[in-house]
């Protein structure tokens, strides 16, 4: 294995590929450098003298400027580099498109046919609470179902998605949760739903029923707790309802195109943007080719690479709603008076990422090369096949469950750190290094520090081949271990 990489040919620094010495040799385009300290693995070192004030170059970008002279073999992170990033820019259109490298295959996977055309990897029985105060009763409604039922099939899980909202909320929070929610009931993950209300909060369930649209009446049900004597014998016997509606649901071939897939990092380090994001990369090539779908969302951490992104752009109307994506999310934190740029975090810093441009560069190697068709608002569903982006923050479980909200049936998760969470729809957790996959194999479904050592193409295929059996039923750690979750994006004023 080597010691270290350079991602570009126009970078002036390496990255360590594992801890390095004081003293120790690297060859780097035919030269010697020599360590002047020791340098952590995924940290950087600079392979050239780098004067105050000028850039450091990392994946052929800048990531910021040096703050101090940095000499060759020194390390080169947060002690002595700065980022170049400020306030709220303007862009011109400037389309730079690139033919995707893959074919399409003709591949299926074994899903779940909806009456409406949409397709699920999983047909689970949900409680959607539109207030949190019946969290509880839901989880006794559950428990006395499976008690009364026994055998569940054909569904796979019977599950409450918790939240804390649904009541005392104001203006965009109040929508959000409403949006968020609609879109859990009408998932095709979902082979049913029970819609469950309090009665006296101000996410209104007939309105929130009036919101919905068109759905399946079988599959569906709605109850609202104080208008009936026993709301546990009631929600039982609507559940039964939809159990008996479901019976005949089955898992069939579907071509891969039906495949929606969220691209999400969390816990990121210095190999994020060498490693695992590259991979995602590269499936969301794959996908798109296939006539899938793939969604980048996470928009804080586009700062700084926003503009490889708008290059990319469809349109000058698809170019047009980037800038928004962009601008509006800096405009948010502008209006909370706090800091654009108040980003990579400490356990970031620690894993060798220096400066959001740094970071951002990484993170949106996840969308590939594929030209960006569509922008969605949050809450947004989709509408277009191919790479979406999705306005949602940087927060892991808010932005999954954000894109499990826009259809997506599953969410690809990289991580250098590790983390154990999941979102409602299967969260694959992807680690950038082998020493964490194998440290938290009961977390890391897939381990993409193999690239290190392996041909991408054949990391790709095997990874590929992973994602279909799980899209046709395989369980992934999240759901091994029942860490289920949905989380709301709040930005206003609680009652």
């Amino acid at each position: 294995m080597l010691d270290s990489i350079q991602l570009n040919e126009l970078d002036n620094v390496v990255v360590a590929l594992k801890d390095l010495q004081a003293g120790q040799i690297l060859i780097v385009q035919g030269k010697e450098i020599v360590l002047k300290e020791d340098i952590k693995r995924g940290h950087k070192v600079a392979i050239k003298n780098i004067s105050n004030n000028e850039n450091v170059i990392k994946y052929g970008y800048p990531i910021g400027h040096a703050t101090i002279n940095i000499a060759v073999g020194e390390h080169v992170h947060t002690q002595n580099t700065k980022t170049n990033l400020d306030g709220i820019k303007e862009y011109q259109f400037k389309q730079k498109l690139t033919s995707n490298p893959y074919k399409q295959q003709n591949l299926t996977f074994k899903g779940y046919k909806r009456d409406n055309g949409d397709v699920g990897i999983r047909n689970e029985l949900w409680i959607v609470p539109t207030v949190g105060c019946v969290n509880g009763v839901a989880e006794r409604m559950i428990k006395l179902f499976e008690k009364e039922v026994g055998d569940i099939r054909p569904f796979e899980n019977v599950l409450v998605l918790k939240h804390n909202f649904g009541c005392s909320q104001l203006g965009d929070d109040h929508e959000n949760t409403r949006k968020i929610l609609k879109d859990a009931v009408l998932h095709p993950n979902a082979g049913g739903v029970l819609v469950l209300g309090l009665g006296c909060e101000n996410n209104n369930l007939y309105e929130f029923k009036e919101s919905l649209g068109g759905f399946d009446e079988n599959r569906v049900k709605f109850l609202v707790s104080q208008e009936v004597t026993d709301e546990i014998e009631a929600g039982v016997q609507l559940l039964k309802e939809i159990y008996e509606n479901a019976k005949g649901d089955k898992r069939e071939s579907v071509p891969l195109s039906e495949l929606k897939v969220g691209l999400k990092c969390g816990g990121s380090d210095g190999f994020s943007g060498i490693t695992a994001n590259p991979l995602l990369g590269r499936f969301s090539d794959f996908l798109v080719a296939q006539g899938g779908t793939t969604v980048l969302t996470e928009v804080p951490e586009m700062f700084g690479a926003e503009t490889i992104l708008m290059e990319r752009a469809a349109d000058k109307e698809v170019f047009k709603k980037t800038v928004g994506l962009i601008n509006e999310f800096k405009e948010y934190f502008i209006e909370n008076k706090q800091p654009v740029y108040e980003n990579p975090s400490p356990g970031n810093k620690d894993g060798g990422i220096t400066t959001l441009e740094d970071k951002s560069l990484g993170c949106t190697q996840k969308a590939g090369t594929s030209t960006v068709v569509d922008v969605l608002k949050y809450g947004d569903r989709l509408t277009r096949k191919g790479l979406n982006l999705l306005s949602a923050p940087g927060n892991d479980l808010v932005a999954s469950s954000a894109l499990a909200s826009a259809g997506c049936q599953l969410v690809l998760f990289t991580t250098g750190r590790g983390t154990p969470f999941g979102s409602f729809v299967p969260t694959m957790k992807i680690s950038t290094n082998t020493p964490l996959s194998e440290a938290k194999p009961h977390w890391i479904d897939y381990n993409a520090g193999v690239l290190l050592e392996r041909e991408p193409d054949s990391v790709l295929d095997d990874f590929t081949e992973y994602i279909i059996k799980v899209a046709s039923g395989e369980l992934v750690n999240n759901e091994k271990n029942d860490f289920r979750e949905i989380a709301i994006f709040k930005t206003g004023v609680t009652l």
